[in-house]
């Protein structure tokens, strides 16, 4: 089938959406589906066959594109709706997927051309307003609430990436158009290359420290200032290393380990290629989640639980929709808890709870189980796949697979 894809975001950049775009994408051509995706004119292109990729309009003053609402982000979308609505208009497509707030685009473009429409909600944007500060404006939020439900009750397929969206996307729509498809897939290699890794504990100086890892971004939802007060309450044998963040936020943290008298202590990496993530992980003692807001699932959990490495993460449902006290040291989320979680991570304790989690994975997070949901969401959606308009007559039914693994 022939996909038109809407994506609005810079694909591809390192972090949370654009990764799961990328391997929605590549399961999808695995499947055999060929895509057009329609994106931001910012991001690395990838080679991935089946893939046309298709880039608004960059206005001048547009530079880069921050996680989260931002005004850059309302600019930009009235340039990929155009864009879309132009290959739309060209050319016969099957279905169209969505990710994020392009959802309100896809449900106007079904009506328009009576295309099946499948959303793929990796964030509910109404709590993203709140995590991300943008706005107290009760009429903005009231707007993008109705644009959410417009969206879940138009949509022929849901994608949710976590058992929180699924239980509040239910709430609006149908649960047999759900499919929960929880982001567990990576490019980590199956072996690390032994020179690159001793590289990689040279650098962070793990053969001195026990060191403490957290990947991602750097948004105060994040835990960032937890992780840090919590070093006061570790002795000098930790070190922690932060890697992820845009340079202003990378500053704004440095200034802030400095005024804690904590250099030498609190590493600062900033961004790091995709590809060496795997071996800061590989080199860490603990590796650490801290978030303290929201409900979706950190994307960094995955490979965390799946590196062998012991993981602490906050004892809140953000984590604990998918994860429980056998694969992972949970904590409260304030500082001498987390600290004490650490400690226990980097014990014998740790080893056994990560040997658990990577059994766990195994188990539960192939690639293979990965196509399987895809494909699930896709018969969901279009009328040409098999038993998709069978599947939804059957309301008020659970359709096999729309769980979270379980635990």
């Amino acid at each position: 089938m022939k996909i038109l894809m809407i994506a609005p975001e810079p694909f591809f950049e390192p972090r949370g959406t654009p990764f799961s775009e990328y391997f929605r994408i590549k399961a999808l051509a695995d499947l055999g589906h060929e895509i057009d995706l329609i994106t931001y004119p910012i991001g690395e292109d990838k080679e991935i066959k089946g893939l046309r990729i298709f880039r608004c309009f960059k206005p001048p003053f547009v530079k880069s594109v921050k996680t989260g609402p931002s005004l850059a982000k309302i600019f930009l979308d009235f340039f990929l709706f155009f864009k879309a609505l132009g290959r739309l208009l060209r050319g016969k497509y099957d279905f169209i997927h969505t990710h994020e707030e392009a959802n309100i685009m896809g449900a106007f473009f079904s009506k328009i051309k009576g295309i099946p429409h499948l959303y793929d909600m990796h964030s509910s944007l109404v709590q993203q307003m709140n995590n991300f500060q943008f706005t107290k404006s009760k009429i903005i939020v009231s707007f993008f609430r109705l644009i959410e439900r417009i969206s879940l009750e138009n949509s022929r397929s849901t994608i949710v990436i976590c058992k929180a969206l699924y239980d509040y996307a239910a709430q609006i729509t149908a649960s047999e158009k759900l499919t929960i498809i929880e982001n567990f897939i990576d490019e980590t290699p199956e072996a690390l290359d032994a020179a690159k890794l001793s590289r990689i504990k040279e650098e962070i100086g793990s053969e001195k420290k026990k060191i403490i890892m957290y990947t991602g971004t750097l948004e105060t939802y994040q835990g960032i200032p937890l992780l840090i007060e919590t070093m006061k309450h570790l002795d000098v044998d930790f070190r922690l290393v932060l890697i992820g963040g845009k340079k202003e936020q990378v500053e704004e943290v440095e200034k802030r380990v400095k005024e804690e008298n904590l250099d030498g202590r609190v590493l600062v990496l900033g961004r790091r290629e995709p590809g060496d993530i795997p071996y800061y992980l590989g080199a860490a003692k603990v590796l650490v989640s801290p978030r303290v807001l929201g409900t979706n699932i950190p994307l960094k959990i995955y490979s965390y639980l799946k590196s062998g490495i012991p993981v602490v993460a906050t004892n809140l449902y953000t984590h604990t929709q998918s994860v429980n006290e056998e694969i992972a040291v949970l904590v409260d989320p304030e500082a001498e808890p987390f600290a004490a979680g650490i400690e226990a991570a980097a014990s014998s304790k740790g080893e056994e709870i990560s040997k658990k989690a990577r059994a766990f994975c195994d188990k539960n997070y192939s690639y293979e189980r990965y196509l399987e949901l895809v494909r699930e969401a896709v018969e969901k959606a279009s009328p040409c796949a098999r038993g998709g308009d069978e599947r939804l007559r059957r309301k008020g039914q659970r359709v096999e697979g729309d769980g979270a693994p379980s635990l």
